[in-house]
């Protein structure tokens, strides 16, 4: 969240930025309740001074009035501990300010394409999208799916299931080896608190899975656990920065549009995702973002599929984020970019919800940490990714080479 002095001391920076965003917050709540919290504050201060001095007197008056300076107190700090709740729920509202030099937007279309590299690779038929790839060679089933779990499930059989896996694994392995990320296993139902501190409460509630009766969520991303790995402690800044990689399950609500992308598995309410996160210290912030998007383009070039990279503007980064790049890669059978990564500095603001901070010297006051987060890739859209691209006009698919070492096939990885 955003620290109370910042938006008291910036108010007109703070609306612009939640208006560049296209945005809403309740700024003018804040300011009020904020100066009604400051108010009974020194209010407070001023009675508990009244009883100290009423105490130094056996007099009967004094400790009537003592007494009396006693209910007073109570009261007051109720009344403020009312104003501090209601305050605290306005701030969790407040949208991350966007980094001066994130490009102004009003929508995803004012995102900025910085790089394309490579070019799509051009075939003599016309490639087919994955959901007829898919069915063609049983490796993927949504009518199985769907008997299962409703719309927006499919089942992965056979290669379909190991093309994921090997994903997966492929993955993992590059972050752990060649970046230098420490794998985790995490658990994916956290409390409440959690998703408060990695900012998905109380903004996105309505696309999160509960369950009511132990009060635990289902992560919409690693991100979630990650953000909470160091809740409440202070990091050793010579330990700094911290890098995670993981791989969990992922699992949202989304409300989707009737009509829209309704074909496929290009979104669905369970999927899985290789998360990358670091915890740094604010100067170096940005040059670990760019770290960790060159960490996620280098896994779409191992694959040798096309991609981009997008900065994008401030209408579309994300509630938590300061700035944020995406990366999409070609698919030629659904004829589209497809976002497989999404990468975010998120300054202070996450740490600030969790109370993460460190020590800039051995004896000096502890100030919070950035936190970075950034898809490593997610699945299934990677999965997509490879069969559309990897497809053979006789409607088989390639193994690409980065993956074969995790795959053990026949001739029927033709698939």
């Amino acid at each position: 969240m955003l620290d109370i002095k910042f938006i008291r001391e910036n108010t007109e920076a703070v609306r612009k930025a939640v208006a560049a965003r296209n945005d809403s917050a309740p700024i003018d709540e804040i300011l009020e309740l904020d100066e009604r919290r400051r108010s009974n504050l020194a209010r407070l201060e001023e009675l508990r001074r009244e009883r100290k001095s009423a105490s130094r007197t056996n007099d009967g008056d004094f400790r009537e009035k003592g007494r009396q300076i006693r209910e007073q107190i109570k009261e007051l700090e109720d009344i403020i501990r009312e104003i501090e709740s209601r305050l605290n729920d306005c701030l969790l509202r407040v949208p991350n300010n966007p980094q001066p030099s994130v490009p102004e937007g009003k929508s995803e279309d004012d995102n900025i394409v910085i790089r394309t590299p490579g070019a799509p690779r051009q075939v003599d038929f016309a490639p087919l999208p994955h959901w007829e790839i898919g069915e063609n060679l049983g490796i993927i089933d949504f009518e199985a799916g769907a008997r299962i779990s409703g719309s927006r499930f499919y089942v992965l059989k056979g290669l379909g299931a190991t093309l994921q896996r090997a994903l997966i694994d492929f993955m993992l392995d590059m972050h752990i080896r060649e970046h230098g990320y420490k794998e985790t296993y995490l658990p994916v139902m956290v409390r409440q608190e959690a998703l408060i501190g990695s900012s998905n409460l109380p903004k996105f509630a309505d696309n999160l899975y509960r369950d009511i009766e132990e009060d635990f969520w289902f992560i919409p991303t690693a991100e979630v656990a990650l953000t909470n790995l160091h809740r409440d402690e202070i990091l050793a800044h010579a330990e700094l920065p911290l890098c995670y990689v993981a791989h969990t399950p992922c699992f949202r609500r989304e409300k989707m549009s009737a009509g829209k992308d309704v074909r496929g598995i290009k979104r669905g309410h369970q999927f899985e995702k290789v998360e990358m996160y670091k915890f740094v210290i604010p100067e170096t912030s940005n040059e670990e973002l760019e770290k960790m998007v060159a960490n996620a383009e280098e896994i779409c070039a191992r694959l040798e599929i096309p991609y981009r990279v997008k900065e994008l503007c401030t209408a579309d980064i994300s509630f938590a984020s300061t700035r944020t790049y995406d990366i999409e890669m070609w698919a030629p059978g659904c004829n589209e970019w497809l976002e497989v990564s999404s990468c975010s500095n998120c300054g202070d603001f996450q740490a600030r919800r969790a109370n993460i901070r460190y020590r800039p010297e051995l004896d000096s006051k502890p100030e919070y940490v950035h936190t970075l987060n950034g898809s490593g890739l997610a699945l299934p859209r990677v999965l997509i990714s490879v069969i559309e691209n990897y497809q053979r006009s006789d409607g088989t698919i390639d193994i690409p080479e980065a993956l074969k070492p995790y795959i053990r096939v026949s001739n029927t990885s033709r698939a």
